[in-house]
């Protein structure tokens, strides 16, 4: 049973079992009660399990010993990850898979106004593209991505603030009707889309072109894949992030898009289709 090893984590964390094993327990039940479709399902189970699977198994451990694969870490975490779990609309699943008593905690916190204001800061069209991209240039500062990676408080705060920045923002581009009240045109998340792909050009060509080494954290802890000089670690990873996340990007305005046309084409099952 080698592949048992693969699943056994670097470095335990109660928050990510909690987190993880919590969203899934929910919708496991919420589908005898709702029934969602097989494609939402399937993009729910594909999006949590890859957000487990880079936070807290050995692919840890090579997230935190080669750079190229931390890019590819929060790749899931920044953009494959939320971008499928939203694509499934699990809130009203999760909801009704809720004990009866959490969810009605859930509504009363909801409105709180010491709840709304933040929420509905961070759900603001334009805060969601800034901290999106921000956080990708903030944590590859070399003296921040350092630090962050000697330090395992930090390290999982980088972590979790690149999942639910993603989360966000692919929230609010991909769900079909209104977020916390924002109600966004297919124009506008379209917009929004673009608007992040220019900065992670810049910053993956600048990692890339760069000819000297940015990160010596994984020299210093040592690389996890062998043959792979720290150069060329340097520019994988440059180029994960300027192509692939861009990437995901134009896969994004693509679902915007046929979902239009599909609406248009069927308004009257327009809710189906979305």
């Amino acid at each position: 049973m080698e592949w048992f090893y693969w699943l056994v984590p670097w470095e335990e964390s109660t928050l990510v079992v909690a987190a993880t094993g919590s969203a899934a327990l929910f919708f496991l039940r919420g589908c005898a009660l709702v029934r969602p479709s097989l494609h939402r399902k399937l993009c729910f189970w594909g999006g949590l399990s890859l957000v487990y699977l880079v936070s807290h198994t050995q692919l840890d451990y090579y997230s935190e010993h080669q750079f190229f694969i931390h890019r590819l870490q929060h790749l899931a975490l920044h953009h494959l990850g939320p971008f499928l779990i939203v694509l499934s609309r699990p809130c009203p699943v999760l909801l009704r898979g809720m004990p009866s008593r959490m969810r009605q905690a859930f509504h009363l916190m909801a409105g709180w106004k010491s709840i709304q204001y933040p929420v509905q800061a961070l759900c603001n069209p334009v805060v969601s593209v800034v901290l999106f991209s921000t956080l990708i240039g903030f944590w590859l500062l070399p003296s921040i991505h350092f630090t962050a990676m000697i330090d395992w408080r930090l390290y999982r705060v980088m972590n979790w603030s690149m999942f639910l920045s993603g989360l966000i923002f692919w929230g609010l581009v991909l769900t079909p009707g209104p977020v916390v009240g924002v109600k966004l045109s297919p124009g506008s998340r379209i917009g929004m889309m673009l608007a992040i792909i220019p900065p992670q050009i810049v910053i993956g060509a600048l990692i890339f072109f760069t000819s000297h080494e940015l990160y010596p954290i994984y020299t210093i802890c040592g690389r996890a894949i062998g043959g792979i000089n720290a150069l060329a670690d340097q520019q994988i990873g440059g180029i994960i992030l300027w192509i692939h996340g861009a990437m995901m990007s134009a896969v994004g305005i693509l679902v915007v898009i046929l979902r239009e046309l599909m609406l248009a084409e069927y308004p009257k099952h327009g809710e189906k289709v979305a």
